[in-house]
């Protein structure tokens, strides 16, 4: 499992040698590589999946799979010889809305970096504090002398940055280079998103360029991707590079294809492909529990256990995997914590997915390939109880626990915004109204005033919201649990998360329950599993498994207030 925050996910210390590797190529100048002929920049569909080698019983059965396991899948796409084979959604997931990918957004700063080896602007032995001579400390640290480009790529640089620094400070290069020294670089491995973060600055540094905007015509461009990509950031503007980007599921598929064909799209070398081999080799050792996780790291991508084949990798299981044997790659945006699950249940029907091409369309391609919608509230009885609250404002205590850790309650899921430098929160001036089939809910949160409408006949409705820095789609519907009980479930389109909140009336006093769907319980229990991967001391694994196994009833506790 890999997470751009790591504030919920760090990695046992290994000790290794990377330094063979870090030598191995000069990237400046270099292109080539061969074109696909008669490519166009958008991926071309197959009639069918055999068309294009792929086996329609298999892309059933890892429906089927996906279901049986409890992940909920949002979006899968499969290539195979540069056609589309196979693309499905679940509602109401759409092909044109962008989803948060967390840390597949580091693939795409390891392609920004290989562009900037291959300018000349810098090498992987390119030393950091070259880079940053405001931040060279008055008495030399050996370790920060040791720091290369080459050690942020591979997750080898030894800062440990603090998990509780201040996202919503301005303060983000000073917390990198003042964090403790985990080990000398080179001689470990940590899984920490501020790498990434810092390899953004330095593009900046150099060129003047943000990453969308550095990125824009070398990349974005070549591969057809037309649409702005939005990127969260510091509160300077400075793209969080490890996390935070937000893409389509088919432009990541246009990402995937160009890595897999060698760093040629549209019959053209967009990335240079010796950069292609290199970033996606194995250049480091990792050690996580899982198989997946410790076949070897590259620059920001992952090698999987099963032999050629690496990914880009996002946390709730944001996919996309390259097949280097197979001409082929998949991409898949989910809302699943147990990252380990995901990968298994895709490699069990991997390489078994590849068929033979056929142009003579099987008996089974009526078979019913489609990922089923998103379960939404039922239509209940209304309740007496609209009449009484309808237009009223409901006003909520903030609460201090909340705020001091810096997650006052949102109506933004948790792990929309934990790594935000934006995290909205504290709900006010709540006014609910009702109408024949929906009703609409309006509230602030700090400056921001938004208004839902939501659904009470079993439909989702649609709305414009602007919460934690970002806009989002929220699709929403509403139900009486009973008749003093309304439950309010709000997706953010571009997310990963449900937001379910639970509003007790009894007279004018109103409960409000936050939840997260998925429930942030599953989220706390699966880091509590896993804590020995990333706190080498057993006794100190247990106790920290233990408070985080317990934080979703912190971060879950109710809102109190009253209707004026």
């Amino acid at each position: 499992m890999t997470q751009p925050e790591r504030c919920i996910c760090a990695v046992t210390v290994l000790k290794l040698n990377t330094s063979v590797k870090a030598d191995k190529y000069n990237f400046a100048g270099q292109t080539g590589g061969k074109a696909r002929p008669n490519m166009s920049k958008e991926i071309p569909a197959a009639g069918f999946p055999e068309q294009a080698g792929i086996s329609s019983l298999e892309i059933k059965a890892l429906i089927d799979d996906f279901k049986d396991s409890g992940i909920e899948v949002h979006s899968m796409k499969i290539l195979r010889h540069g056609k589309s084979a196979f693309e499905a959604y679940a509602h109401p997931y759409r092909a044109d809305m962008p989803h948060v990918m967390y840390s597949v957004s580091k693939s795409f700063v390891s392609v920004a970096m290989g562009f900037m080896f291959s300018e000349g602007r810098l090498t992987p032995q390119t030393k950091v504090i070259d880079l940053f001579p405001d931040f060279k400390p008055a008495n030399t640290d050996e370790k920060l002398e040791q720091m290369t480009v080459f050690h942020l790529l591979t997750m080898t640089a030894g800062k440990s940055v603090s998990i509780v620094s201040d996202k919503k400070r301005d303060t983000w290069v000073r917390d990198f280079f003042k964090a403790r020294w985990g080990y000398t670089p080179g001689e470990g491995w940590e899984y920490i998103s501020e790498n990434t973060y810092i390899c953004g600055v330095i593009i900046k540094r150099l060129t003047g360029l943000g990453l969308i905007d550095y990125l824009t015509p070398r990349l974005f461009e070549p591969l057809g991707i037309t649409r702005r990509p939005v990127w969260e950031s510091d509160p300077a503007g400075q793209e969080a590079g490890g996390w935070g980007l937000f893409i389509t599921t088919d432009e990541l598929a246009r990402f995937m294809l160009c890595l897999q064909q060698k760093g040629v799209y549209d019959n053209n070398q967009v990335i240079p492909a010796d950069y292609v081999a290199w970033a996606t080799s194995a250049l480091v050792m990792n050690n996580r529990s899982n198989k997946n996780n410790h076949a070897g790291y590259g620059a920001y991508f992952w090698r999987n256990a099963m032999p050629g084949t690496y990914r880009a990798d996002g946390m709730f299981s944001q996919f996309g995997i390259v097949f280097e044997d197979y001409d082929a790659c998949f991409v898949c945006t989910c809302s699943e914590i147990d990252e380990a699950k995901t990968l298994d249940c895709i490699f069990r029907h991997f390489p078994a997915m590849f068929v033979e091409t056929s142009e003579e369309q099987p008996e089974n391609s009526a078979l019913d390939l489609k990922i089923e919608p998103l379960p939404v509230l039922e239509a209940m009885p209304r309740s007496v109880m609209e009449e009484f609250i309808s237009g009223k404002r409901i006003t909520f205590a903030k609460n201090p626990v909340l705020n001091v850790a810096g997650f006052p309650t949102s109506m933004l899921p948790i792990p929309v915004v934990y790594m935000s430098s934006d995290k909205g929160g504290n709900i006010e001036n709540v006014v609910f109204d009702f109408k024949k089939d929906e009703c609409t809910m309006a509230w602030d949160e700090g400056r921001r005033h938004n208004v839902i409408t939501c659904g009470m006949d079993g439909k989702e409705r649609y709305s414009k919201i602007h919460l934690g820095g970002l806009d989002y789609t929220a699709v929403s519907t509403a139900a009486w649990a009973d008749s003093s009980t309304l439950k309010i479930n709000m997706r953010p389109l571009e997310s990963i998360s449900e937001r379910c909140m639970t509003f007790e009336f009894k007279g004018k006093t109103v409960t409000c329950y936050p939840r997260c769907c998925p429930p942030l319980k599953s989220m706390t229990q699966n880091l509590k599993e896993t804590a020995p991967d990333y706190i080498p001391n057993e006794t100190v694994a247990k106790v920290g498994g233990t408070v985080i196994g317990d934080l979703d009833v912190i971060i879950e506790m109710p809102l109190h207030g009253r209707i004026k």
